[in-house]
């Protein structure tokens, strides 16, 4: 199937319609390829994994005693198995481009009618298949309906009927399946406001530094008794274990000590590619000479930033910008100013 929208065939009158109608009804009643013969006989074990696998458990599909009890005189296979003992293997079955199925296909698609859908199937049985039966499939197409409207688009119902014949070329039973061929309907992409970010799981423990980005400040934690400065943020120093500690104001630059470029899996509140930055966030003045001021790093995203021009060692200035009206978050921007780094 090529067919571009300037290939497509408009019928815009009736007669052109009925015509068109008319040149589908031709492939009414024509043979699907040739017959196609099971690969296996009916056998016990097919049926036994069937059975097994959906929960049947009428003996006369699996126990041979009970079943030579019955008015059958022997395990059968259940009726709903018709299809399976001539079902194609993972290749499907061979198509050579130009049978009546494929002919018809191109009609329909020389009006647009290109996507599919599968709508219903029908079995009729005509008697139970018994172990040793070898089956032959013959498939033709039953029926093409006139132009039809449904939720999904203007198309076309098209039905096949697979015949099933014994050894003896007997009729045993037959499956009607029917598809729709139709042009879907033109969909209006829906506008969608951006997803929010997820917000941020806190805790007494590290409420008070997302209130800080609230304001427009940046802060760690350091220890009250050691002076410690650490983060991310906890109850208790790791050092001396003091539960006592103060807010730090952070400076607003630091450098990049590595990142990443994420771009899947995609989340709908962020934009793609989405950098990911781990930043060495520069010593605090208030804490210059306390343990712990250089080693402050956080992760943060950039904004306006040329991803090519991320490299780690490179220096940043970080902002504290709004993501939506109720949170607020920091960003780094590389400072063009800068020319250290290496490669990532």
């Amino acid at each position: 199937m090529s067919n571009t929208t300037s290939d497509i065939i408009v019928d815009a009158t009736p007669e052109a319609k009925a015509a068109f109608f008319g040149e589908l009804q031709t492939y009414v009643g024509l043979e699907i390829g040739a017959p196609t013969p099971a690969p296996d006989e009916i056998n016990a074990p097919m049926i036994r994994h069937l059975v097994e696998a959906v929960g049947d458990k009428n003996p006369i599909y699996s126990n041979a005693d009970l079943a030579k009890q019955s008015i059958h005189g022997g395990i059968v296979a259940p009726p709903t198995m018709l299809q399976a003992w001539v079902m194609n293997g993972i290749d499907g079955p061979p198509r050579t481009g130009d049978g009546p199925y494929e002919k018809m296909n191109q009609l329909l698609f020389s009006r647009g009618f290109t996507s599919v859908v599968g709508t219903n199937s029908e079995q009729m049985y005509v008697r139970y298949l018994h172990p040793g039966d070898q089956l032959t499939m013959r498939t033709v197409i039953d029926s093409i309906s006139d132009e039809k409207t449904t939720g999904l688009g203007t198309g076309h119902f098209v039905s096949t009927r697979q015949d099933y014949y014994d050894a003896t070329n007997e009729l045993v039973g037959s499956m009607l399946f029917r598809i729709f061929r139709f042009q879907p309907k033109a969909k209006a992409p829906a506008a969608k406001p951006k997803t929010l970010r997820p917000r941020p799981a806190t805790t007494h423990d590290n409420q008070w530094y997302f209130d800080g980005l609230n304001d427009g400040v940046l802060y760690s934690q350091a220890c009250a008794e050691c002076g410690e400065v650490r983060f991310p943020t906890g109850p208790m120093c790791p050092t001396c274990h003091s539960l006592k500690w103060d807010k730090v104001e952070m400076s607003l630059s630091g450098t990049i000590h590595s990142f990443v470029i994420a771009h899947y899996p995609q989340v709908p509140s962020f934009d793609y590619p989405l950098p990911v930055l781990l930043v060495d966030i520069d010593p605090p003045i208030s804490h210059s000479d306390k343990p712990g001021n250089n080693k402050v790093r956080m992760i943060m995203n950039s904004a306006d930033t040329d991803l090519d021009a991320l490299v780690v060692g490179a220096r940043v200035r970080i902002e504290i910008r709004a993501t939506d009206p109720d949170m607020k978050l920091p960003f780094a921007i590389l400072d063009s100013t800068s020319n250290t780094g290496a490669t990532s």
